[in-house]
Parts: structure tokens; sequence; C-alpha cells
């Protein structure tokens, strides 16, 4: 396979931006986040926010490369959020892969682009969109039809919003562990807790359902035969339960088939 480069974020309320932008003076952390809420509540009736006012608190990722697949999440638990977005995008520029993502277009991107805007981080690689490397005219991370992007939920559901499904069921139903101890909406509070672990854990269950499903993916349309997809599978199996990490090991015990 050639380089495939499968990420997932985690994000909190930027509550920095948002005591500069509703005048929210010297309010804690919690109070700042809950009063952010708050307000989109009264706007929208719901409490998800702008996408930038999402600051990112975790980015795990599946790296298929060669003959080894590794899950991870960029950088150290402490790590700032610069740090995490630079070395997401130095990911980019150093691989050149083709990025797969659940609604990677319609958030996890967007969400990353305010911040490298944010944060002045640099991506030549990933911006370009032929001005420096011709191939990147034709097929860029940009397009929404191109493939250097892969946005599993976007092109399983036809560009079609109302066709759009939740990862969490599609990854059940093909008999893979879906949701695993927690949910995006608990990741704040998480946070509050201080239990960042726990995030990155969660954050590295959702990116490996993620890939199960690509694999799928890929079976469907032929790039895989059913041979190397179960070899794929095997592949993925035997390095988490290599790992020495518990979630790993719980998420290989919930996997029922594919």
């Amino acid at each position: 396979m050639n380089n495939i480069f499968v990420f997932d974020i985690e994000t909190i309320p930027d509550v920095d931006s948002g005591r500069r932008i509703y005048d929210l003076g010297e309010l804690s952390d919690k109070d700042a986040g809950k009063a952010m809420l708050a307000l989109r509540q009264q706007q929208t009736g719901g409490e998800f926010l702008p996408l930038h006012l999402h600051r990112v608190c975790a980015i795990s990722v599946v790296l298929r490369r060669a003959d080894r697949v590794r899950v991870w999440s960029l950088g150290e638990p402490d790590a700032d959020e610069a740090e995490l977005v630079r070395r997401f995008f130095d990911g980019i520029d150093k691989f050149a892969p083709t990025l797969v993502s659940w609604n990677g277009g319609g958030f996890d991107l967007p969400v990353l682009h305010y911040r490298a805007l944010l944060h002045g981080v640099q991506a030549p690689r990933y911006w370009d969109t032929g001005g420096e490397d011709r191939d990147f005219k034709w097929n860029n991370y940009l397009s929404r039809y191109h493939e250097r992007h892969t946005d599993l939920m976007d092109v399983l559901a036809g560009y079609q919003p109302r066709a759009s499904a939740r990862l969490d069921e599609v990854a059940t139903m093909l008999g893979f562990p879906g949701k695993m101890g927690m949910s995006g909406a608990k990741v704040w509070h998480a946070f509050l807790d201080g239990d960042i672990e726990g995030i990155r854990d969660y954050c590295e269950t959702d990116v490996l359902n993620t890939y199960l499903v690509y694999l799928r993916f890929e079976l469907i349309r032929g790039h895989l035969t059913p041979q190397a997809y179960d070899t794929e599978l095997k592949l993925l199996r035997d390095t988490l339960a290599q790992e020495d990490k518990a979630h790993l090991h719980e998420f290989v015990e919930n996997w029922k088939s594919g």
C-alpha cells in the first residue's frame, strides 16, 4: 500500500479566544468554557462551537507504510497545541501520504486550518494545488473530489449530507469495536479533570475504527483483493497485540469480525 495517514482529532473550547471575542474577562478556563457553550446554546439551540473556536488537545494517527502499521498520538501528553498541529503538517510534508478521515473535510481539517493560522504553522505541501508540484493540480489535499484526502463519511454518503452516518455505528455494523469508554461530548470534562491520557487513548481507538472502515472501503472498490484485505487485518491485529497498552488490547478483544 502507499503511505496511508489516517487521523482523528479531539478538541476543547478555545477559551483564550473566547475571552477576547466574547469579553469574558478573567474567568477561569472552566467558567469561560461554560460561558462559551451557554452563548452558543442561546444562538443556535446547541452547544457545538463554531470550528474556529475549537482548540486541538489530541491528534491520533494510524500510519501504514512499507510493511508496517503503527498507531499513536502526536507529541507528548503535555505538548501544547502548536506542537501537535506542527507535527501533523510536518508528517504530510515528510511522507506526502494519502490522508484518511471520518468527517475530516467537515470538521478535523477546517479546525486544523484555523489552528495552523493561529500558530503560524507552515505546511507548503498540504496547501499546494499545483503551483509547486504540477501533479497536485489534479490531485491535492484541498479538493473535495480528489483522493489525497479521503473523507470516508463524505465518500460513502455520496457527498449527500442527509446520507451521512456516524463512525461508531458503521464500525459496529461491520463488527469493529466502535466507541470505547468515552465520546466527544465528554472530552472537555475529561480535560478539566486532567485526563489527557484518557482522551488520547479514546482518540486512538477512534482512528483505528476509521482505518478498519478504510480497509473495507479499499476492498469494495477493488484496491485490495480479499486475500490482501485479510492480510491487512492480520497485520493490524498482530501489531496491536504486541503493544503494551491496555486500551489497544481491549480494542482487539472487542473486535468481533471484519
